[in-house]
């Protein structure tokens, strides 16, 4: 028999006193946030507690995160109040006159004979052809991140990116009684679902690839039988791996299922940081070491000059690396992932005013702290001004202030993202490192302490934080 994970909750033990959180503009209170939330809102960590109680956080990561599967069942009235507020078949109507398309922002589909079966027509959604479909056609919707039109899922989202460090994107999936939306599959990302509406039956399936690093559909006759038989009920949360085999449907008898899907960690792995890290840390390396810059036997490249020898030559070129960056002799740097991350999340939660410059000019004898520390990255890298000198290193500082939300999770190009970025964020030279890592780990900081050789120079670091609202005189 499929075993069930799951953990059962009484009394909702969480009390979050966060009504004084700055609303953003155009929300509401009637909106999105007349029902009252079981969720945290004081801090990223707490957020993320809140959003799996009873579980303890460091139970969820000892036991469960890349592990296994778990259900939260909850009985607590609030919990499925809350959820069916975050989305629920209605606000279609609404959205559909917002100019919503087929393939970029809806999908309609449904799974025949463990094939996925695409329903989309061209060009904008029609509300009255989605019903139709969801009816007749028993089709399921899928709805491509709804945090862009919902203020609700923002907050939740943006909260959730500062406490993974990671992009988190949504899908709203309805599916009418009787049916399935998609085949068998896996996913290359973590998945929190959260049931909103209505009721789902999940079947999962171990892993035919453990961490899977990309999507696939599973036929019947690999993934076997069940290891979990789960039904999902409003106000329950169902987290399991990436590479978990899955498929759901909508039981007869229940008018329509609506669930959300929360997922996050894709590309965000230690692979995938190795990859970010070889080309600088080879770049560095090659400067100082001439073994390095010696040229390769000829014809390797032809295939003529293969061995042993030559496998033993790169074995000991990555063992030196890998000895130089454990001693600390070679120092590391993620630039790529650093630069996705924070150049495709959502924008602090908060009314546009809050995003300009502020309060008193920064001064000497000042006392200053960083405003937004998770919403900036500190990078060092090759500047990117193109000169017939040796390429010298520089410090970006980089936010997420002015990122839009309409845009969030919906795929630009890296070049895009890369000139994006420098008009996001700030360029200083490398001498400023150090000042600009007091700031990080300090709550508040002196001007006068900023570990730079002329006061001129902690005056201008400190003025052009302040003039990107990331800094704020006490």
């Amino acid at each position: 028999m499929p075993k069930r994970s799951k953990a059962k909750n009484g009394k909702d033990a969480w009390k979050c006193s966060s009504d004084n959180e700055q609303l953003p503009p155009k929300q509401s209170r009637s909106e999105d946030r007349n029902t009252p939330s079981p969720l945290c809102f004081q801090g990223a960590v707490s957020l993320f507690e809140s959003l799996i109680q009873p579980m303890k956080m460091e139970q969820f990561f000892r036991e469960y995160w890349e592990k296994k599967p778990l259900h939260l069942q909850r009985s607590d009235p609030r919990t499925a109040s809350y959820y069916q507020s975050l989305f629920q078949l209605s606000d279609l109507q609404s959205l559909c006159s917002q100019g919503l398309e087929y393939y970029r922002d809806i999908n309609v589909v449904r799974c025949i004979n463990g094939k996925k079966k695409v329903l989309n027509k061209d060009g904008q959604v029609k509300n009255s052809v989605l019903s139709k479909n969801l009816v007749e056609n028993k089709a399921t919707i899928q709805f491509h991140q709804p945090q862009r039109f919902k203020d609700e899922l923002w907050r939740i989202q943006e909260k959730l990116e500062c406490f993974f460090g990671a992009l988190v994107g949504s899908n709203i999936y309805i599916t009418p009684q009787d049916s399935q939306g998609l085949p068998a599959h896996y996913d290359d990302v973590e998945v929190f679902i959260l049931q909103l509406e209505g009721e789902k039956h999940w079947l999962l399936y171990s892993p035919t690839v453990q961490l899977a690093t990309e999507y696939s559909v599973e036929s019947e006759e690999r993934i076997g039988s069940p290891s979990h038989d789960i039904l999902l009920k409003a106000g329950d949360l169902l987290y399991f791996p990436r590479g978990t085999i899955h498929q759901a449907k909508t039981p007869a008898g229940v008018d329509h299922s609506t669930h959300l899907t929360l997922s996050t960690y894709q590309t965000t792995s230690w692979g995938d940081l190795l990859l970010d890290i070889f080309p600088s840390l080879l770049s560095d390396s090659s400067r100082t070491e001439v073994s390095l810059r010696e040229g390769i036997p000829r014809q390797l490249l032809l295939g003529s000059s293969e061995g042993l020898d030559n496998i033993r030559r790169l074995a000991t070129e990555l063992r030196s690396l890998a000895d130089k960056m454990e001693t600390g002799l070679q120092e590391v740097r993620s630039s790529h992932m650093k630069r996705d991350f924070i150049s495709n999340r959502l924008p602090p939660y908060s009314q546009e005013e809050l995003l300009t410059p502020s309060g008193k000019i920064p001064a000497l004898e000042d006392v200053v702290y960083l405003k937004f520390k998770e919403h900036m990255v500190i990078t060092v890298e090759p500047s990117h001004e193109r000169t017939d000198e040796t390429t010298e290193l520089v410090i970006f500082v980089l936010h997420s202030l002015k990122n839009q939300r309409e845009s969030h999770m919906m795929g630009e190009s890296y070049d895009a993202e890369v000139e994006r970025d420098i008009s996001r964020g700030l360029q200083f030279p490398l001498s400023h490192l150090q000042a600009l890592r007091q700031l990080q780990q300090a709550e508040q900081l002196a001007v006068a302490q900023l570990q730079l050789p002329t006061q001129e120079d902690k005056l201008n670091l400190t003025l052009a934080l302040w003039s990107e609202s990331l800094l704020v005189v006490v």
